[in-house]
């Protein structure tokens, strides 16, 4: 496998993004200030070689009605997740975000929110074959009218949940990503315009 390595660009976009995040609740700047050293300490953070771990960016991709979420069943983790993945060339974390969800939904013209709505760590074993941790910049995307999600070979399932009715097999953060996501119903009317 050819390793794919981010920019420099997506490093400062990174930065920038990270600085400018300011969230209420103690435990998110508590992540935001951690991401931000490691990106400082390590020069390949955006690069999916760098063992120690690596950012990727996803999208909790939500129905234009707002009252369902598009999942997919990882392969690796076994657990119903948000759409994203690994940084490639991708000129911003908003950019990587946006590319992961269409190309794991199949959806075009997702329309999202330019402010990261959850910043998480987690475990992984990832495609190297090796423990390491994903940092992971979330975003809110919403579905345009009629969208159709088509499965990628990224998952083993793709379908929409209501928002109160996530599948048992959901990934650990998930609930709360789905809460934020919930809550930023008025803004994501006024990007969908």
């Amino acid at each position: 496998m050819t390793a794919i390595h981010a920019g420099p660009e997506l490093g400062a976009d990174l930065a920038r993004l990270l600085a400018e995040h300011d969230d209420a609740e103690e435990s998110q700047r508590s992540v935001r200030e951690a991401m931000l050293a490691f990106l400082a300490a390590r020069p390949d953070a955006t690069s999916r070689s760098c063992v120690p771990g690596h950012f990727t960016a996803s999208a909790l991709v939500i129905s234009p009605s707002r009252d369902a979420v598009l999942l997919t069943l990882h392969p690796r983790v076994g657990r119903w997740l948000q759409l994203g993945g690994h940084l490639e060339d991708d000129p911003s974390m908003l950019a990587a975000a946006a590319r992961e969800a269409v190309e794991e939904s199949g959806i075009e013209g997702l329309t999202l929110d330019p402010r990261p709505l959850y910043l998480a760590v987690h475990p992984i074993t990832c495609s190297l074959g090796v423990p390491t941790r994903h940092l992971d910049v979330q975003f809110l995307a919403v579905a345009p009218p009629g969208a159709e999600p088509k499965i990628s070979a990224e998952s083993l399932d793709l379908r929409w949940f209501p928002v109160d009715a996530l599948p048992a097999a959901a990934g650990t953060g998930l609930p709360e990503l789905v809460r934020r996501g919930a809550g930023r119903r008025r803004h994501l009317d006024h990007i969908a315009r």
